[in-house]
């Protein structure tokens, strides 16, 4: 059970920081290896590889585009609901690959990637105005920590 908890908290995390690079990780790791705790359930496409290579394309469209300086906060209504609606996609999915509740799993995940957002955001304001790295630089250190740590939970899965 704390297994499950505890990758449902870091992918769900990871969504707060890139939204789309936790259920590409996710779906990555299920297009490899065919579980059959998803099959019949709505979460079953998670496990498709055009799903994960689209998911992926995605998630890398994100890592560039936010290094744009017209991208709004993430702590903004729509990029918020996405960060969370992923959070909560990926900790629906880890749950019922547990055989635990999805709406459980959801609902960590969508919290924990919503408290992530709001983290990095103030975390990213704080390193703006108390070191040298630009802002791009703190993006491209953000990247790195969400695909790295991202890569290591989902493969644990």
């Amino acid at each position: 059970m704390k297994e499950t908890l505890y990758r449902t908290l870091a992918l769900g995390a990871l969504a707060g920081l890139r939204s789309l690079s936790a259920p590409a990780l996710l779906s990555h790791y299920l297009s490899q290896h065919k579980n059959p705790d998803l099959k019949g359930s709505p979460l079953h496409y998670l496990g498709n590889s055009n799903v994960s290579l689209a998911l992926k394309g995605l998630a890398a469209s994100e890592l560039v585009g936010d290094k744009m300086p017209n991208i709004p906060d993430r702590t903004k209504l729509p990029s918020l609901a996405m960060r969370g609606a992923c959070g909560a996609l990926v900790g629906a999915a880890l749950y019922m690959l547990d055989n635990k509740k999805p709406w459980e799993g959801a609902a960590i995940g969508g919290a924990a990637a919503v408290a992530s957002t709001y983290a990095s955001y103030y975390l990213r304001q704080f390193l703006d105005q108390h070191t040298p790295l630009t802002d791009p630089a703190m993006g491209l250190i953000e990247d790195l920590l969400t695909v790295g740590s991202g890569m290591k939970v989902a493969n644990d899965v």
